[in-house]
């Protein structure tokens, strides 16, 4: 079985609905996934936008959500969770907006790809306290089993 990571809320190369984007009420998607590699002993989510600002002259990678740690046998993230709701012993890292947590798609100018980014790992990982991207990518350096993406696209409409 392939790992893959899905969501209800919009397809593979599809458009986000507004309700998850700051136009909207800036709600998490539902996230799924399954075909973790045996040896999982927990997964780490990163969701980012390498067209920032603008898709025709990126300059950077804006990183939207960091969460490690979420346990093996998790299975998704229902919309809208709160931090409470995360599954036990999952982790939040800090996002572009120095904070934690969701941040919903923002663009300035263009249509922004948004990649989910899952990782399945052979480690439940150290507190790393609230680690950015960077610093969450220098932990799980070697103890990556498999790695699943789904992307999304947004075009601000007001």
């Amino acid at each position: 079985m392939a790992f893959v990571i899905t969501s209800t809320d919009f397809a593979h190369e599809g458009e986000i609905p507004r309700e998850f984007t700051c136009e909207g009420k800036d709600f998490s998607p539902q996230l799924a996934w399954s075909g973790a590699p045996a040896g999982t002993k927990s997964f780490a989510l990163i969701v980012d936008d390498p067209d920032a600002p603008d898709p025709e002259a990126p300059k950077m990678v804006y990183v939207h959500w960091v969460l490690y740690n979420l346990p093996a046998d998790s299975t998704g993230l229902i919309e809208n969770i709160s931090p409470e709701a995360l599954p036990a012993g999952t982790k939040e890292g800090l996002n572009d907006w120095n904070r934690t947590g969701w941040g919903g798609p923002c663009p300035p100018i263009g249509r922004h790809r948004y990649f989910f980014k899952l990782y399945a790992l052979d480690v439940v990982l150290d507190d790393l306290g609230e680690p950015t991207k960077d610093r969450l990518l220098a932990a799980i350096e070697g103890h990556e089993l498999a790695q699943t993406v789904l992307m999304g696209t947004y075009r601000k409409q007001g």
